[in-house]
């Protein structure tokens, strides 16, 4: 599995890229492998101000649905548009097109290295 070098991960399966005062925020390769074809993703937090851990959106996927966790305190500031008509990019490219959100924060919050998920993952 590929778990990029240059992002950050959370124990809830997500991705951080932190650029400034910008966070890009995806679920990982394992994740979307887990839930399986994506289906759906809503989001409905743009603009709302948010602590690490609450639910900024849920995804869906065939057999089941997952919330998702902020991995930092922040203001949701986007939301990827084109996974409206193509969910499945969180499948096919979870680290790039897949990406869910932007948030705008301050915060480094409780993120592991790439080496750090692929030992939790692992055990």
């Amino acid at each position: 599995m590929n778990f990029p070098e240059n992002l950050k991960y959370t124990k809830d399966h997500e991705w951080v890229l932190i650029e400034g005062d910008t966070a890009t925020i995806g679920i990982t390769e394992f994740a979307q492998g887990e839930l399986g074809d994506i289906v759906f993703v809503e989001v409905d937090t743009e603009d709302e101000d948010l602590k690490e851990g609450d639910t900024f959106g849920t995804i869906e996927a065939v057999k089941t649905v997952s919330d998702l966790f902020m991995p930092l305190d922040g203001t949701v500031s986007k939301f990827n548009e084109q996974l409206e008509d193509q969910p499945e990019l969180i499948n096919s490219d979870p680290y790039g097109e897949g990406w869910i959100i932007k948030i705008s924060t301050s915060s480094t919050g409780k993120l592991m290295s790439a080496e750090e998920y692929k030992t939790l993952i692992s055990a």
